[in-house]
Order: structure tokens, then C-alpha cells, then sequence
């Protein structure tokens, strides 16, 4: 069975300011699109074909450069759009809360080390919040479309939050300005959302 693109949790312009329209409606119906695409080409025909979007991430660097990047590309795209709510942002609570302060120390030295992950992620790529075997975070970072669940990550976890760092998520709005992008992706963050993949 093909792999479709799901419709945005919300409209185009739900994320205005801090996620422009346009920048959403070309992220999500070409970007993401056309990761969409490329994996079924990439697996059509192919003994993989009947795998999930989950079977072929964790076993990507195994199978093909094309499964790689376009099927990370297809996971973490919908991980990313799930992370994200209008007139959300703030700071967690509850349960999500206690983990990260029991991580990090505070929220604030959080965002600033997930944010400093996406900031020196150099080029394209991922910054991820994620939660080890034993139930503790930790932040990491990934090239390319690559992900914390690959057979190939350096770091390997469960993603509990990401955030996307290649140009095409953020130019139109923040040109070069990747740190500015970074400080407006807390406004939208989907805390509920974050909590539940705890």
C-alpha cells in the first residue's frame, strides 16, 4: 500500500506569526510531498514494499539511500507538524515538566540546549529531544533527514519532540536568521502533544 501525506493538523496559517503561511503551505504540500513521492518509487517493486513507515526507518541505512532520506523525511515531517499547535507554546507541565527539569535542571537550560543543537547543526538536519531505554532525555541532533530511531543514528532513542532545521522550513520568514526561527518554534510548540510521547 502507498504511503499518502496526511492533511495538516491545522490550517496553513494557523501558526502566524512565528510559522508563515506560505513557508507552511510549500513545507508541507511540496517539501513534504515529494518525500512522500520518492519513498513509494523507492520501494515499489522492492521487498519492502509492505513495510511501515516505521520498519523502513529503523532499518534505513540497511536498505537504501532513497529510504533513507525519503522516508526519514516522511516520519519526521509528520512528527513535526503533530509537535506544533496554534496558541500553543509556554512551558510543560505535569509529568513532562519533572523529566526535563530533572534532565536539564530548569525549562529555560532545555530550550536553550535543544535550541543550540538546532543552531549548530551544520547545513541540513534535525535537533531532537529524545528519551533513552531507561526513560531519561537527553538532546541530539541528526543530518539530513536521519532520525533517532535508525539503525544509522549516533545517538539512538525514542523522539519525544524534534525540530526541523533545513533552510526550507524557515528562509521565506527568517532568511539566514536560523536562531531567530529557533526562538519563535517555542510559541508553537504542542505541549499536550509532547506529553502524551512521554
Amino acid at each position: 500500500m502507498a504511503f499518502t501525506l496526511a492533511p495538516l493538523p491545522y490550517a496553513h496559517e494557523a501558526l502566524e506569526p512565528h510559522f508563515d503561511t506560505l513557508t507552511m503551505q510549500i513545507h508541507h504540500g511540496k517539501h513534504h510531498q515529494a518525500y512522500v513521492d520518492n519513498l513509494n518509487k523507492a520501494v515499489a517493486g522492492t521487498s519492502h514494499e509492505n513495510d511501515t513507515l516505521e520498519q523502513l526507518v529503523a532499518s534505513a541505512g540497511s536498505i537504501s539511500v532513497a529510504v533513507r532520506n525519503n522516508g526519514g523525511g516522511h516520519w519526521n515531517h509528520t512528527f513535526f507538524w503533530e509537535s506544533l499547535a496554534p496558541n500553543a507554546g509556554g512551558a510543560p507541565s505535569g509529568k513532562l515538566a519533572d523529566a526535563i527539569n530533572a534532565a536539564f535542571g530548569s525549562f529555560e537550560t532545555f530550550k536553550e540546549k535543544m535550541s543550540t543543537a538546532g543552531i549548530t547543526r551544520f547545513g541540513s538536519g534535525w535537533a531532537w529531544l529524545i528519551k533513552d531505554a531507561e526513560g531519561h532525555l537527553h538532546i541530539s541532533s541528526t543530518p539530513n533527514q536521519d532520525n533517532p530511531l535508525m539503525d544509522v543514528a549516533e545517538v539512538k532513542g525514542t523522539p519525544i519532540l524534534g525540530v526541523d532545521v533545513w533552510e526550507h522550513a524557515y528562509y521565506l520568514k527568517y532568511q539566514n536568521r536560523r536562531a531567530d526561527y529557533l526562538a519563535a518554534f517555542w510559541n508553537v510548540v504542542n505541549w499536550s502533544k509532547i506529553s502524551e510521547r512521554l
